[in-house]
């Protein structure tokens, strides 16, 4: 600085102390004002060194204030650093062609649209939440699809999951969940549960290891109906649902990977309820026993997995009451195959929640279904599905109809 040159020694001294050390304006005031008292600086310097001063405590305060406005901008959006937007948009074209078919199932050769974009956030490190928007011709639970109809008007968005999931920090490894969430429980199969099927309750989910095991189990329980019976508001008068699922997966050896499981899904006030047999059923009273499994082998040419579920109703009577699944499927480089065959029963499962692609979503249907996908490029997809059911009374007028389903579909995800 120019003025040091002028300053004494005292006053060199006074300053070099004051620059070493942190200070307050209102103490580089004060040291100022000790040096012009002293003699050390004269007026004019004084009045320079006063102005530096002013100016630098003037930079602080901006550079403070605008320290304080970006602090309360970044605690304002710090949530979307903490949350993921995700969605898929998918082109499809199905064609069903049905053997004869009556009113309740025509045949169909159309072009179909599915979007979905969801909002998961991280709320703290305990909670998180998630929000997701989805296409659908109607509030049909099983359908995300909507048909390209109706001369350009404009399609229908539905709330498709809106959930809470807690998991506490002092017991790894348990969520619990409540809202309208994606299915709690492993499936190994569709012939229980839709894949568009999004429950609505309270669910708790735990994964643990137990030597080289792990271990997952699931318990929810979901309303379905309010009221269902109109005898009175109590939380005894609705339809509802409870499921309580086991499961293992281990490796008994390098390339083999195994998956065992068994669940139970038991309705309550279901006798009351004329909604849950739509598709086919013949019967209103169900108590769903399952078993499913997966082998994965690793080290043959072509990855291979076997998986199956077999699922008996209890609470039916008329001997309509077992379904069963077996599959393979792998996937080999940018390739994905999948086969399966299933044999369901007509009162077997809650037709309204069955997959509603194969035999038109009706149970009492039997048959294969295959799948080829191929992944034209990272997160853009080219897949086809061929669906050969034959059906019974329960939808056609004639026996062991036929209803063949083929669906190509283009669909890119974010």
């Amino acid at each position: 600085m120019r003025l040091v040159s002028t300053l004494t020694g005292a006053g060199i001294a006074s300053l070099a102390f004051a620059l070493s050390t942190p200070a307050s304006a209102a103490v580089d005031a004060k040291l100022l004002e000790m040096l012009r008292a002293n003699g050390s600086i004269n007026q004019a310097q004084y009045n320079e060194l006063q102005g530096d001063l002013a100016k630098e405590t003037k930079e602080k305060a901006d550079q403070k204030a605008q320290s304080d406005r970006m602090s309360s901008f970044e605690q304002k959006v710090a949530w979307a650093a903490k949350t993921q937007v995700k969605g898929d948009v998918r082109l499809r074209y199905e064609d069903v062609n049905v053997d004869n078919p009556n009113a309740n199932s025509g045949n169909q050769d159309r072009q179909r649209i599915r979007a979905r974009v969801g909002f998961f956030s991280e709320i703290n490190p305990q909670v998180d939440a998630g929000i997701r928007i989805a296409t659908g011709s109607s509030a049909d639970r099983r359908s995300t699809n909507q048909s390209l109809d109706g001369y350009f008007e404009k399609k229908s968005l539905w709330l498709d999951l809106a959930y809470l999931d807690w998991h506490p920090t002092f017991a790894p490894g348990l969520h619990l969940i409540g809202g309208k969430m994606a299915q709690p429980w492993v499936s190994m199969g569709d012939i229980i549960w839709d894949s568009d099927i999004n429950p609505e309750g309270v669910a708790a989910t735990y994964t643990t290891k137990l030597g080289a095991a792990d271990v997952f189990a699931s318990a929810g329980q979901y309303t379905l109906k309010d009221n269902v019976d109109g005898d009175g508001v109590q939380y005894k008068h609705d339809a509802q649902l409870y499921h309580a699922q086991l499961g293992t997966k281990f490796a008994p050896a390098d390339a083999l990977k195994v998956t065992v499981g068994a669940s139970i899904y038991g309705y309550d006030n279901d006798k009351r309820s004329t909604l849950l047999r739509s598709y086919g059923n013949t019967t209103n009273e169900f108590n769903l026993v399952e078993g499913f499994g997966q082998i994965d082998l690793t080290s043959l040419p072509i990855p291979l997995s076997a998986y199956g579920q077999y699922v008996k109703n209890t609470d039916s009577t008329d001997g309509e009451d077992q379904a069963w699944l077996a599959g393979l499927k792998t996937k080999v480089g940018a390739w994905s195959l999948d086969y399966n065959y299933r044999d369901v029963q007509r009162n077997a499962v809650v037709s309204l929640f069955t997959d509603s692609d194969f035999g038109n979503g009706y149970t009492g249907s039997r048959g294969h279904k295959f799948k080829v996908g191929y992944e034209i490029d990272k997160n853009f997809s080219l897949g086809a599905a061929y669906l050969m059911a034959k059906t019974d009374l329960s939808q056609l007028p004639n026996r062991n109809a036929d209803v063949d389903t083929l669906q190509l579909d283009l669909e890119a995800k974010f």
